[in-house]
Formats: structure tokens, C-alpha cells, sequence
């Protein structure tokens, strides 16, 4: 029934090891990886100790084998210092944080020793690029401490689980596409790979999907996979293509998102029509198919009024929708367009209306990449294009409290938001602590640029010229920043309109 294979994007590639298992009829593999094992073995030597007790033995193993050789020789001891100190300077005061970001930088890593970025640093989701800088001392770590034998030594146990959890997994996979009335779910050019990773804490589920790729990194728990976070994100992998290609529909949905701005929900479903519909789409499967459909009415729509209550508003019209969906012969990708259409948006706002938002919402399966699924501050610089400067400012300032995205980018935003609002002295605090912290040479630039023309403003021409050369030597190529750093090198800068990057 299982086959093994090589996977065929390149971000699989370079992570795929001989025992990787494709489930028969999808496009789901079953992996493990070297990145992730020397990513988890590196936090474990830095008092990674998240949910140790509850781990496979193979994660204590591992931490007394690295201990080991890490006592050995003094330059093992000096490469994992100089890895803890970044590690402790990095560290989040979310357990699940801190794992999610380095989980989000292993996706993108070729293969050890090199760890090469299979992206440009710029292009990396925000989570990833704030820790990127661990990679030299993890690069001299893995080869000092010798994390290759060890992982050599273990595969057989990453192995293991493998065999361990195919049929589990197969099952799901199978009554999941018998619902959808979707007996197949190869889509060419896409890939749903699972990564067992034993030496992450097993309470913590990692999703990602970069382009049309979607990755898990999951540790059993009390020997068992957690099986519904899986489905979740394979139900977003069959769903969200079928989401894309109905943009005109979905138009007509977008009055809904003014009924969700209060809702404790991540910010990027309030913008997106299609995030929206699909996170409602699966929690109203979710509930229909609770302990595979036999589950009381009651705790069904327990389920529906729970996601309601966090702003998925049109859960319950899916809810009642596939009532008659699955007396129909007809699978749900054919189903969909009328699903989409037979939403009344007057009375679905009539509804939302009425509907006493939670708190807080429980934390997401699936986190997107940069490129596909908006984060705070993609949110923040639409805001901020729109005119909506308060907006702006206050997403930025809620992504610094988070502390999950680029905090230089957060400080830049705020600081052009200062600028718009005519505040010179909180533009330049901002633009100052985006020097502090920015990697991004645009950002680091057009910091300098900024700065600058205050400086001139204040008739500080000497301050301005350093700021200008500053922004020249910053990195950034692009032809505008050059442009505006020689203008100000020629002239001192008059306007206080001050034009965006």
C-alpha cells in the first residue's frame, strides 16, 4: 500500500531521506528530515526542555548523545556556546513561539552541513528571518558537536515511526476524501508532507504552506499523532485551490468582512474573502464529521457556535449546506460554486450582527508563508497605503507585542505612519529603532533616507549628509533608493511631503 519515493518541489528535495512514505491515493508523505533533527537538537542543547517528560525516548537519547560530544572537545563547547547565546537572545516567551520560528526556518534550509537558504533572506516569512542569524553558529555546531553520526545512529528510530503511523494516517486521509466525495486528491506540482520530528515538544503542532506546498512538523504524544491538526491542514490543502479559482464569487462575499473587525480571529481572515470562507468551510466539516459523524447534534453545534463566536461567521451556513451536500451524488469541488452562491450576504450580516464575540480565538493550525497568506504587518502596509494611518499603527504595534514578525519592519511602518502624521520627533525615535534591529537593506536605507530629510528639514546638513551616504552603503541596490540617496548627497531636501519607498 506504501510506496517510497523521492519528492519533486525543491524545498522537499532537499529534506527527503529514504524513509519518507507516500499515503496511497494523495499527495501526503510521511518524512522525516536531517534539517529539522539538527534545528531541534541544537534548541535541545540550549535548554529546549519544552514537554521533555512526555517525548519519545529517542529525544532523551539524542540530548545525552549531543551532551556527549559537546563535552569532548573545547571547540564543541565553544561553538555551542556561541549557538545558546543567540538562542537565549531569540528566545520567546511563547514555548510554542520559540519552536514555530525555528521550525519555519528548517522548511527553508538545504541540506547540512551547508543549512543554505532555499530562498532570499528577504523573502522569508517574518517568523524566519528574525532568527536567520542562527545559521553560521548552527552550521559550526552541527560539525563540531558531530550531529551527522548521531543522526545516522537514530534514523532508524525517526524510521520507526514511520511504519508506526502510516495507517492511522492513511485512514484519515481515506474517510476524509469518502466525505468529500473526492476519491482522489493528486493535484500535479503540489505536495502535503508530514515531518516526524521526536525532539520537538509532542503538544506542538507546526502547519505551513509556502506557495501551493504544505508541511506539518508533528512528535507523537502518548504514542499517538494529533490527528485532527492534520486533518485541519489537509482539509486546507484539498480546499484552498478550490477557494483561489472562484475570486469573482467571491467578491460578492466581501461585505461580510466588515462583520468580523471585532473578532478575536487572526487579523489576516478580517482582509481576506477567501481565508474567511475556507477556515468557515472546514470548521463546519469538522463539526458534521465529529467522531466520524456519529457524535450528538448537540456537540456538533457546539462546534459551529465555538467557531462563530471567534468570527467565523458563515460556519453555520455551511453547517446546514452540507446536510444536503451528503444526500447528493455530487463531490464537493463540483458542489462548491453553488455552496458559494446560495450565501444571502444580507442575512449573514443580519446574523453576524447579533453574535457575541470570544475573547480570544484558539490558536491556527495552518500559518501561510509571507507570499500567500497575510501576517499583521502585510495587513499594517495595506493600511498604510490606504490612508488608514491609525489602523496601521496599531497593527504594527500589536505585531511587536506578539514579537513573531519582523520587528525592523513593525518600527518602519510606524515610523512612516509618524511622518504622515506630521510627528518629526516619534518618525525619527522609529526610524532610529528600525536602524537598531532591521537586517532588510531596503528598510535600513530608506531609514537612512528619512532621516536624513528630517535632518535637513532641521537645517542639520551635516547629520543629513552621513544619513545619505549611510543609505548608499546600506545593501539596496534598487534604483530608487540610489536615486533618492544621491538626490539628498546633491541637495538638501525642502518638502515636507515626505514620498514612501
Amino acid at each position: 500500500m506504501f510506496s517510497r519515493i523521492v519528492t519533486v518541489c525543491a524545498l522537499c528535495a532537499a529534506l527527503w531521506t529514504p524513509a519518507a512514505a507516500q499515503q496511497q491515493g494523495s499527495d501526503l508523505t510521511l518524512d522525516v528530515s536531517e534539517v529539522l533533527f539538527s534545528v531541534g537538537a541544537a534548541m535541545n542543547a540550549c535548554g529546549y526542555d519544552v514537554e521533555l517528560r512526555s517525548s519519545e525516548p529517542v529525544r532523551q537519547q539524542v540530548r545525552g548523545e549531543v551532551a556527549q560530544a559537546v563535552g569532548r572537545t573545547e571547540g564543541a563547547r565553544a561553538s555551542r556556546d556561541e549557538l545558546c547565546r543567540f538562542y537565549g537572545d531569540h528566545r520567546q516567551p511563547d514555548p510554542a513561539l520559540d519552536l514555530a520560528q525555528y521550525v519555519t526556518l528548517a522548511l527553508n534550509l538545504g541540506v547540512p552541513p551547508q543549512f543554505d537558504l532555499l530562498r532570499r533572506e528577504a523573502d522569508l516569512p517574518p517568523d524566519a528571518a528574525y532568527v536567520v542569524g542562527v545559521l553560521p553558529p548552527l552550521r559550526r555546531f552541527y560539525q563540531q558537536a558531530d550531529l551527522g553520526p548521531i543522526w545516522r545512529k537514530h534514523l532508524g528510530d525517526y524510521e520507526e515511526l514511520i511504519g508506526r503511523y502510516q495507517a492511522p494516517v492513511a485512514r484519515m486521509i481515506t474517510l476524509t476524501n469518502i466525505y468529500l466525495k473526492m476519491p482522489e486528491s493528486h493535484y500535479l506540482g503540489r505536495q502535503f508532507t508530514i515531518y516526524l520530528e521526536p525532539l520537538a515538544a509532542p503538544g506542538q503542532v507546526n502547519s505551513r504552506n509556502f506557495g501551493s506546498d504544505y508541511y506539518m512538523v508533528v512528535a507523537p504524544e502518548g504514542g499517538e499523532l494529533r490527528m485532527a491538526e492534520i486533518r485541519h491542514t489537509y482539509l486546507h490543502y484539498l480546499l484552498d485551490t478550490l477557494t483561489l479559482k472562484r475570486a469573482n464569487t467571491l467578491k460578492a462575499l466581501d461585505p461580510l468582512l466588515g462583520s468580523v473587525k471585532r473578532a478575536p480571529m487572526a487579523e489576516a481572515y478580517k482582509y481576506d474573502t477567501a481565508l474567511l470562507v475556507t477556515e468557515c468551510l472546514i470548521r463546519a466539516i469538522e463539526a458534521r464529521t465529529l467522531q466520524d459523524g456519529k457524535a450528538p447534534e448537540a456537540e456538533k453545534r457546539k462546534l459551529v457556535e465555538s467557531a462563530t463566536r471567534e468570527g467565523f461567521i458563515l460556519t453555520g451556513y455551511f453547517y446546514d449546506a452540507l446536510g444536503s451536500f451528503e444526500k447528493g451524488p455530487t463531490g464537493l469541488k463540483d458542489a462548491f460554486g453553488d455552496l458559494l452562491r446560495g450565501i444571502d450576504v444580507g442575512r449573514e450580516k443580519k446574523l453576524a450582527a447579533e453574535v457575541q464575540f470570544s475573547a480570544q480565538a484558539a490558536p491556527e493550525v495552518v500559518h501561510a508563508s509571507k507570499q500567500t497568506q497575510p501576517q499583521l504587518l502585510d495587513v499594517a502596509e495595506d493600511r498604510l497605503a490606504s490612508g488608514d494611518v491609525k489602523e496601521a499603527e496599531r497593527l504594527a504595534r500589536q505585531a511587536l507585542e506578539r514579537n513573531n514578525e519582523d520587528p525592523g519592519r513593525a518600527f518602519f511602518i510606524l515610523a512612516r505612519a509618524a511622518t504622515l502624521e506630521r510627528d518629526a520627533q516619534g518618525a525619527r525615535t522609529y526610524f532610529e529603532r528600525t536602524l537598531a534591529v532591521a537586517r532588510e537593506p531596503r528598510l535600513v536605507a530608506w531609514s537612512h533616507i528619512y532621516l536624513g530629510r528630517l535632518l535637513d528639514l532641521e537645517e542639520n546638513r551635516a547629520s543629513a549628509v552621513q544619513h545619505y551616504h549611510a543609505a548608499l552603503a546600506a545593501g539596496d541596490t534598487t534604483p530608487d533608493t540610489r536615486a533618492a540617496a544621491e538626490r539628498g548627497l546633491k541637495e538638501p531636501y525642502q518638502t515636507p511631503s515626505t514620498p514612501r519607498p
